[in-house]
Formats: C-alpha cells, structure tokens, sequence
C-alpha cells in the first residue's frame, strides 16, 4: 500500500526501473529460449531498421516468432519495453578511463560529448525516448554518474554543475536530433545528405535575400569540401564542442575556481 501524505497517497513517478515485478515462473505455455535480453535486443534492431512509428508489441512477437501475449510474461507494457531499449543504446556510450590519473578533464568531456553523439546518430528513435522517460536505467546511470566524475575535476562549483552539463548534452542532443532528422529525411527521398546540400544550395543561390547565407556556405567551404556535408557537419561540432568546454572554463574562473590539472583543449570529431 502507498505511504499516505496529508490524507494524499504518495505519486512516485513511473518507470520500470523502479518497478518491481514479480519472479518469472516457468510455464508450459511459456516460449523456451525467449528471454527478456533477447526482446531487448530484437526491440533495438527493429526500432533501428523501421523506426518508432512502426514498433508494435505485435511486430516484435513476429520477429520473434511468438505471439504478443508470450512478451508479456517479461513486460508490463510496451513503454517499459522501450524503456529498457533507451538504456540498452546507453550501453554503447564509452566512458572514460578512472584509471588514467594524468587525463585532462576537457579530454575526457569532449569524449564523452561525442559518444552520446554518436549513439544519438546510430539509433535516431532514442533521442525521442530520452524526453519521454526518466533514463535511470543502469547503463544510463553510469553514463551520468562518469559525467559528474569528469565535472568534479573540472575545478568548477558542485553548484553550477548541473547548468554546465545541461548546456553541454542539450546542445548535443539537439545537434544530434536535427542531424538525424535531415538524414532520415534523405533516406526517405532516395538522396544523400550531400545530394540534399547541393539541391539546397541550387534553390537559393540566385536568391537576393539568402546572398549572406550563400556567402558564410561558400567561405566555410560547404559546397567544395571534399569530405563532403558529413566531414562539415563534424567539424562545426568539434568547434560548437570547444565553444562549450571554453565556456566552462570561463566560468569556473570567473568564479575563483582554480584547474587541477591544466592542458590545452583538443578537438575530436
């Protein structure tokens, strides 16, 4: 029964990490060899090839080869499913290594930036997911828990370490999201990305009211550049990243704190 508060029962907010389900008996109806790691990893395989609109309880089960029912025996509901899907991707993220004592935090942090931004990219249905749930699943948790780690040695205050970790990830996570976004969107066109950057350019390059745009494009080397709209698309991250870390600092100064361990920034795409 709930604890009672002021004649109210107390709401704790839903997610299956903090649910607690009853152990699983075996039954003969039971699929043999079903398992909930194998449902996970077939929930992520799906949701990468045909994306969140599509998922259902019912095209997982014949993925499969059970029935709907049968996942039921090791869910509640399809939210909790993609709950532990979100935190399954997490498991991708690298986390730095605690044992090097000589790495520099910036390091560390522009890793751990990219990373996130790369797990974003390999499964784009995970950025929706992650405003949705409550993401404190255990891969999930030991991501946030390496980021705090990195911060703390950063030199700046435990106060204003959760405003610099949320301009940092929400700036990735929207990077990230609309990158995603465009890519689907050429896939979905039959084109690639670079195809879709010079159909763009070709629209308004004869346009009086876009001559800024097609003049900043054309001195950063959009339409030229040999590694393509990819290889610019990372360096404006690498940059937008710096511009970040740098801000950071400015900020642990301006409030008297001090770099235990000072290095050059370096950029990692």
């Amino acid at each position: 029964m709930a604890a009672a508060t002021n004649g109210r029962a107390e709401q704790r907010p839903h997610s299956v990490w903090l649910t607690q389900r009853p152990p699983l008996r075996r039954k003969a109806e039971q699929p043999a060899g079903l398992g909930l790691d194998r449902i996970v990893a077939a929930t992520v395989r799906l949701l990468d090839d045909e994306g969140l609109a599509k998922f259902s309880m019912r095209r997982l089960a014949a993925e499969l080869g059970v029935t709907a029912m049968s996942l039921y025996w090791y869910v509640d509901t399809k939210d909790d499913l993609l709950e532990r899907a979100v935190d399954a991707v997490a498991g991708e993220l690298a986390l730095p290594d605690e044992s090097d004592a000589d790495a520099d935090w910036r390091d560390q942090l522009r890793e751990l930036a990219t990373t996130y931004r790369d797990v974003l990219l390999r499964h784009p249905w995970a950025p929706r997911l992650l405003g949705e749930f409550l993401n404190i699943g255990p891969h999930s948790t030991a991501f946030s828990n390496a980021t705090l780690r990195v911060m703390a040695r950063s030199g700046l205050g435990p106060d204003h370490t959760s405003g610099a970790l949320a301009s940092l990830f929400q700036f990735v996570y929207g990077f990230a999201t609309i990158r995603s976004l465009h890519e689907a969107r050429c896939r979905a066109a039959g084109i690639s990305l670079d195809e879709h950057v010079a159909q763009f350019v070709s629209a308004i390059s004869d346009r009086p009211e876009y001559a800024e745009t097609m003049d900043l494009s054309s001195r950063a080397g959009w339409a030229t550049s040999e590694g393509g709209a990819r290889e610019m698309l990372d360096r404006d991250f690498a940059f937008a990243l710096d511009l970040q870390i740098a801000g950071i600092e400015a900020m642990r100064e301006k409030a008297g704190g001090t770099d235990p361990a000072p290095a050059p920034p370096k950029s990692h795409p």
